[in-house]
C-alpha cells in the first residue's frame, strides 16, 4: 500500500483560514457505507444521524497556548519555543527555533523575565528539553504569555483563541485541537442529549505529530507518533451499556476513534477504563472493534488521518467523497467543514 494511493487534488483556496461566525453553521457531508451514497447537509443536522440509545464520544482535551516567543538575555536574540509534552515537574520537551543557536545551558526569557527556560538537553530535529522557572501557577503564566499553536496551513491571526477550543474542552494538554469537535455548540449538544443520546467524554492529548506528513512511499514503514489517552470507568460503563443495548458508539473525530480502538485492540474488543500512550496506526485492512460511526473534518492529502477514514469506509469511497467536497467547494482542515460516516 503506497502513500500516493491517498493523494487527492486540493485547491489552496479551499483551506479554511478562519472559523465561521457560528460553530454549527458549517456544512456536513454524510456518507453511508452500506449504500455507497453521500448527501450534502449542514452540521446542525447531525442530530438526524444520531439515534436514541447511541453514545456520542467526545475528546475533552484542551489546547495549551503552547507557542512562546522570548529572547536570550545575553544577546537579545529572538527565540521561539513550541511546547510538545510535559516530561516531569516543570521540565518540558519543546520544539525550538533557531535550534542551532540553542545549546545546553542556554537561558531564554519570556515576558520580561516572568518565565525563563533553561535548555538541559539537545534532541534531534530542533527538539530540546527545557526546565522552566517562574512564580505562581505555570498554566496561568502560560495563558498570559503563550499563543495558540495553529496548524502550519493557517496563516490568518485568530482573534478569539476560544474558537480553537471545543465548547467541552477541560483537560489541559494538547498542542492542537481535536477539530471535529469545533462544530458543536452547547445548544446542539443539549438537543442531542434530549433525543436520548448519551454524551460521553474521554481524553486524548493531541500532539503536533498529527500534522507530520508521511515521508515514506510504503505506508507500512511509517513511524506513527504517540499520544496520551484516558478513558474513565464511568465513561467505559456507559459505553458498555450502550453496546449491550444495541446502540452505536459514535466517535467525534479521529482522536476519539484512536482512543477507543486502542482500548478495543488492547482488551480484545472489550471497553475497559484505561490510560496510557498510543501510537495506533489505523489504515485500510484494520478491523474496527468499538466505533460504529463518526464525524470528522476533511484531512490533508496522503495523511494518516485520510488513511484512518479510508480504513472505515473504503479508499475509493473516501476519495470520491473528497472529490465531491472539492467540486462543491467545501472548506477543508481545522476550521473547515465536516463529514459524518456511518
Amino acid at each position: 500500500m503506497n502513500t500516493a494511493d491517498f493523494d487527492f487534488n486540493l485547491p489552496e483556496e479551499l483551506i479554511a483560514q478562519t472559523p465561521l461566525l457560528k460553530r454549527d453553521s458549517s456544512r456536513l457531508l454524510v456518507l453511508d457505507r452500506k449504500t455507497g451514497t453521500m448527501s450534502d447537509q449542514h452540521f446542525d443536522q447531525i442530530i438526524d444521524q444520531l439515534n436514541p440509545g447511541d453514545a456520542l464520544v467526545m475528546n475533552n482535551t484542551r489546547v495549551l497556548p503552547a507557542r512562546l516567543y522570548g529572547q536570550k538575555p545575553e544577546t537579545g536574540g529572538h527565540v521561539e519555543l513550541l511546547l510538545l509534552k510535559n516530561t516531569k515537574g516543570d521540565e518540558w520537551e519543546v520544539l525550538a527555533k533557531p535550534a542551532k543557536r540553542l545549546k545546553k545551558g542556554t537561558v531564554i526569557s519570556f515576558g520580561d523575565g516572568r518565565l525563563t527556560a533553561t535548555i538541559t538537553r539537545e534532541l534531534e530535529h530542533g527538539g530540546r528539553i527545557v526546565q522552566f522557572d517562574y512564580d505562581g501557577i505555570f498554566l496561568e503564566v502560560l495563558e498570559s504569555l503563550g499563543e495558540m499553536p495553529l496548524p502550519p496551513y493557517i496563516h490568518e491571526k485568530l482573534d478569539d483563541r476560544e474558537r480553537y477550543q471545543t465548547v467541552y474542552a477541560k483537560e489541559n494538554g494538547s498542542a492542537a485541537a481535536p477539530t471535529a469537535g469545533l462544530h458543536f455548540t452547547e445548544d446542539l449538544l443539549n438537543k442531542i442529549a434530549a433525543k436520548g443520546v448519551k454524551l460521553v467524554e474521554l481524553t486524548l492529548h493531541v500532539g503536533l505529530g498529527t500534522f507530520r506528513p508521511v515521508s515514506v512511499d510504503n505506508v507500512d514503514e511509517h513511524d506513527m507518533h504517540s499520544e496520551f489517552y484516558s478513558l474513565s470507568e464511568e465513561a467505559a460503563q456507559v459505553l458498555r451499556d450502550v453496546k449491550a443495548a444495541g446502540g452505536r458508539i459514535v466517535a467525534v473525530g479521529t482522536t476519539s476513534i484512536r482512543t477507543l480502538e486502542t482500548i478495543g485492540a488492547k482488551f480484545d474488543g472489550e471497553i475497559v477504563a484505561d490510560s496510557g500512550w498510543t501510537n495506533i496506526f489505523i489504515k485500510p485492512g484494520y478491523h474496527f472493534k468499538i466505533v460504529d460511526a463518526f464525524s470528522t473534518n476533511f484531512h490533508l492529502p496522503k495523511s494518516t488521518l485520510v488513511m484512518l477514514v479510508a480504513a472505515f469506509a473504503g479508499r475509493e469511497f473516501i476519495l470520491d467523497a473528497y472529490k465531491h467536497a472539492v467540486d462543491e467547494q467545501y472548506r477543508f482542515f481545522s476550521f473547515g467543514d465536516a463529514m459524518f460516516v456511518k
